[in-house]
């Protein structure tokens, strides 16, 4: 990739540094229409973006054509001009990291047959229980993403992917799963089983009075629900914007003191996994709440330099052609484990609406799908239809239990949660 050390050559002459960040890689795709494979697509994808920065004025651009690459600088360096310029304290020099791979799997096959593969053990999974597949897909994927900058920074990282998702319907209820990995170890089988069991599982349902009842979210559901808030308010930027329910606690105890949120960009198999963020700084874990105390937020360099503070190394891409944003790469909840499910309880396995929760309060009201009473571990009568109310950053001190088994969801490494006496509004 000769032309990355040409922009670098350039844009050095003209501005005082330079960062091009190029992703390249292969996707597999193929979906399903109830039982039968609908469409099959195979992409290469290319991209790549520029940032420059000097005297504090910082531009970019992107394209997807690498011979573009000269345009695609002159159009960074004009958006810099027009930029406000505001406090930097340089892109990083080169480190030296130790050769590691975190998410590459060479024997996963980027192949239309692999993705067939996966969609037949779906549905035979499927087939355990009555219910009507109504669609799948299946995505299997192979990139490599380059950071290099004018410092002397360049390094690579590789990363496969699959990832899986089948839904199922028996009379008016519904059910899905999925599964992520970025190795070759996740079980189709399973995920078609689980959606089919949940949609036949489902329907049925009985009503349920409103009241206070101890509540199990699944990981998913969970997820949901966390990323609409709690995990907003861990950005630096939010924080400083006014727009984090945490700004001005770091230091107090924000949620049950058994527990602890943090980030692990090493984690073996993470989904996130990485030993440099998208801007090249060195990661490290961060632990954004031990034992209950809040301890940290989340930066990016543009975020720390403007507010005085040192980058986490938390800045992540969306992909070759998006810009730098604040995030995590494996965040984990953690604490002791225990038998959630030793005392009845009514499972959650996901929720519908959590994108309306107030990222400022934390207040929520959710419908709640595929949830059923539950006792002595095992699944009892579903329930017809009912709404969750609460408050996401209260609920974390309310919490019953944890349980033993974790699932990744994204970029999230969550367990099973049990919390005590939640808002359940029946009809």
């Amino acid at each position: 990739m000769a032309w990355i050390d040409q922009i670098l050559r350039e844009g050095s002459r003209r501005v005082e540094e330079v960062e091009v960040f190029y992703g390249e890689g292969t996707a597999i795709s193929a979906d399903l229409k109830r039982k039968n494979v609908s469409i099959a697509i195979r992409s290469d994808e290319c991209g790549f973006g520029i940032r420059t920065i000097d005297r504090g004025r910082i531009g970019s651009s992107t394209t997807q054509d690498p011979g573009q690459w000269q345009e695609c600088l002159d159009a960074a360096i004009a958006s810099g001009k027009l930029a406000s310029p505001q406090q930097w304290g340089g892109l990083p020099p080169r480190y030296e990291f130790p050769d590691a791979t975190f998410c590459y799997d060479p024997t996963m096959s980027v192949s239309p047959d692999t993705a067939y593969g996966l969609l037949e053990q779906m549905l035979d999974g499927a087939a355990e229980h009555p219910a009507d597949v109504t669609s799948g897909s299946a995505t299997i994927s192979s990139m490599n993403e380059t950071v290099a900058n004018s410092n002397g920074v360049r390094y690579t990282h590789r990363h496969t992917g699959v990832s899986i998702s089948l839904e199922a319907i028996k009379g008016q209820s519904t059910g899905s799963e999925f599964a992520q990995s970025c190795f070759n170890d996740i079980d189709p089988y399973s995920v078609g089983e689980r959606a089919a069991f949940f949609a036949s599982q489902s329907a049925g349902g009985t009503d349920i009075e409103t009241g206070e009842y101890d509540v199990l979210l699944s990981p998913i559901a969970y997820a949901e629900l966390l990323g609409a808030a709690f995990i907003p308010a861990l950005s630096g930027k939010n924080v400083h914007a006014g727009r984090s329910h945490l700004a001005n606690r770091l230091g107090e105890p924000v949620i049950d003191p058994q527990f602890s949120m943090y980030d692990d960009p090493f984690r073996k198999k993470g989904l996130g996994s990485r030993l440099w963020d998208a801007e090249g700084m060195p990661t490290r874990r961060i632990d954004f709440v031990r034992e209950g105390i809040l301890a940290s937020f989340a930066y990016d360099l543009r975020t720390a330099y403007r507010y005085g503070k040192e980058s986490t190394a938390s800045a992540l891409r969306s992909g070759a052609h998006g810009g730098t944003g604040i995030g995590h790469h494996n965040l984990i909840v953690d604490g002791p484990r225990t038998d959630v499910t030793d005392e009845p309880v009514i499972y959650v396995h996901s929720v519908v609406g959590a994108h309306t929760a107030n990222p400022m309060s934390g207040d929520f009201s959710v419908e709640i799908s595929n949830s059923f009473r539950m006792e002595d571990g095992k699944f009892q009568a579903p329930i017809r239809s009912a709404m969750l109310a609460g408050n996401i950053f209260s609920m974390h001190t309310e919490i019953g239990g944890i349980s033993e088994e974790v699932r990744q969801i994204g970029s999230l490494v969550l367990p099973s949660i049990r919390l005590i006496s939640q808002r359940i509004i029946g009809k």
